[in-house]
């Protein structure tokens, strides 16, 4: 994957046109096109019509331009600190300042993902469709951390649900294994593999808990840092490099084969890792700020329709069963060695009496 756009060549299909224009995503592409409010050249299109070098592209009667637009447009990938109130979408239902409006940038970008108007933080926007499914597609598990306040103090049943994942019945979905470290009485920070609406505020209510502040720092590997609300920057060359390499290994490319790990299978790994503080109390805990209590749960925002979560999910569930599985024959694996280990010493030492 790569950030330029000189290997658009020739002619497009108009769904990838009007994402790698930076007008809206493929998916919502296809919904203009079902709508018949995009045109070619003049013409009506239909999902499979293709854009070339010339044709002039409109979608509700506004131009938004030409192939040749593509080709020479420059990638633009910025880090925005989103402040609460201000909203995501472009609709009409919300009067509130959208994203786009707040960084008012010289040239068309859209965001990548959503906050909802609650929440405040990291929001990365581009005019580079090729990045929006990829970082935003829940199979690929990529990581988005968060700092969440609640309204009562925390305790270790409400930390020990959240890390097994919690049952949401308005989604009619259990979430992933995620990662929390507790920052203080009742403040914590969580790491999310998975995108669903408005999940940290729906597992906390299932729990009982409502969330008071909520502040995403991380996508990937680019962090918020000291970037003020109501405030951007581009994202540094050195960051895109690395997010495109882990987006090449989420998508089995340059990685031999796909470098991602399960997210149920890191969190496993790193609660091995904690030995005895597994079942420590949330005072403990609290005393060591530093010490992570390993899990990872969905996200907060679901570009897919309801059929496609579905499949990811079942996709994730069967992975997470396989993992499980080679996990449990290895355990009895070691096992094995260690009774029959036990059995030869055992029997060497009876010999020898």
């Amino acid at each position: 994957m790569s950030g330029e756009q000189a290997h658009f060549v020739g002619e497009m299909r108009i769904n990838k046109f009007l994402s790698a224009i930076g007008y809206c995503s493929r998916r919502e592409a296809d919904r203009h096109i079902e709508a018949g409010e995009v045109r070619v050249g003049g013409a009506l299109a239909g999902l499979g019509t293709v854009v070339r070098q010339g044709d002039i592209v409109s979608v509700g009667g506004v131009v938004v331009g030409s192939l040749d637009k593509v080709l020479i447009q420059k990638p633009v990938l910025i880090a925005v600190n989103k402040p609460v109130g201000v909203v995501c979408t472009t609709g009409t239902k919300d009067r509130a300042t959208n994203i786009v409006e707040m960084v008012d940038y010289p040239s068309r970008i859209y965001p990548i993902g959503r906050l909802d108007k609650d929440s405040e933080g990291l929001l990365l926007l581009t005019n580079r469709g090729d990045l929006v499914n990829p970082i935003l597609k829940a199979s690929n598990a990529h990581e988005k951390e968060y700092l969440v306040r609640v309204d009562k103090p925390l305790t270790e049943k409400f930390v020990n649900s959240m890390r097994r994942g919690v049952r949401l019945p308005e989604l009619n979905v259990t979430t992933r294994p995620c990662k929390v470290r507790i920052n203080d009485k009742t403040s914590f920070t969580i790491v999310l593999t998975q995108g669903l609406n408005r999940q940290i505020r729906r597992m906390c209510k299932e729990l009982g808990y409502h969330v008071v502040s909520l502040k995403r720092v991380r996508i990937m590997n680019i962090r918020l840092g000291k970037l003020k609300p109501g405030t951007w920057r581009n994202v540094t060359p050195e960051e895109s490099l690395e997010l495109e390499r882990q987006l090449r290994l989420s998508e089995g490319g340059d990685g031999g084969g796909g470098g991602r790990r399960d997210t149920a299978h890191a969190a496993e790994e790193e609660n091995a890792g904690m030995g005895e503080r597994k079942s420590v109390g949330l005072d403990d805990i609290l005393d060591h700020p530093d010490d992570m209590v390993n899990e990872e749960e969905p996200a907060m925002q679901e570009a897919a329709p309801a059929a496609e979560q579905a499949e990811e999910q079942k996709e994730a569930n069967a992975k997470r069963e396989r993992i499980v599985l080679e996990e449990m024959q290895k355990t009895e694996e070691k096992n094995a060695e260690r009774r029959a280990r036990s059995l030869t010493k055992f029997i060497r030492t009876y010999a020898k009496h």
